[in-house]
């Protein structure tokens, strides 16, 4: 028997990080003399991979300088961590629902266009990065809606499509689990609305973690 695996979004999903990747953002536009994108826009392009989000923001510069400002956004958010001013706190329930799938025989995985090491400092600090038995990043992946994250995850923890969900706050996460052919569940409380992500094609759409937790298929 194939086993259970459960994949987590980062961003938006178990942690709220919209300030810093706002003030990173803003710090990059600016530091290449450039007007900074509005809050919602950079909301919007959260879990892709830099130089893909940077071409969404920037569409008619190259693709050097999509590289370039992904370079700064990185240099920024490293600066952040220096300041100690970055904040990535976990969404309510969260932490117990973690601790409740990896109790209840669940394997935990996460899929995020952070960094390896952002992912790293990120669940370490929370305490859970050893709930997880794969993790994949933009570091080693090609961006979000590509389902490489997905298969390799699912891949690594003995799982196939049937025995695997993807949750995710954007339409970007639910258009992965499409595309690797998982049951995809969007969470409300992310940088994308329901909306997008009911037309997205997610099978439900969680209002909390209690909702999460059964839409997930706890008893």
């Amino acid at each position: 028997m194939s086993n259970r695996l459960a994949v987590f979004d980062c961003d938006g999903t178990l942690v709220d990080s919209q300030h810093n990747i706002c003030t990173a953002m803003i710090r990059a536009f600016e530091g290449a003399s450039l007007p900074p994108p509005q809050r919602l826009a950079i909301l919007a392009v959260v879990g892709l991979s830099l130089p893909i989000a940077m071409a969404r923001l920037l569409p008619d510069a190259d693709a050097d300088f999509h590289n370039h400002l992904s370079e700064r956004y990185k240099l920024a958010f490293q600066a952040l961590r220096r300041e100690n001013a970055v904040s990535e706190p976990l969404y309510p329930g969260i932490a117990d629902l973690v601790r409740e799938l990896d109790g209840a025989g669940w394997l935990l995985g996460v899929a995020t266009g952070k960094s390896d090491r952002g992912l790293a400092l990120c669940l370490t600090h929370h305490g859970i990065i050893d709930r997880f038995v794969t993790l994949q990043t933009a570091d080693r992946h090609p961006s979000k809606p590509h389902p490489s994250m997905l298969l390799t995850a699912m891949a690594e923890a003995g799982a196939v499509p049937e025995t695997t969900v993807m949750i995710g706050d954007t339409s970007f996460d639910i258009d992965m689990g499409r595309a690797a052919g998982v049951r995809s569940i969007g969470v409300g409380w992310g940088y994308h609305l329901p909306d997008d992500l009911v037309r997205a094609g997610a099978h439900a759409v969680a209002v909390d973690s209690a909702d999460l937790r059964r839409h997930i298929g706890l008893p």
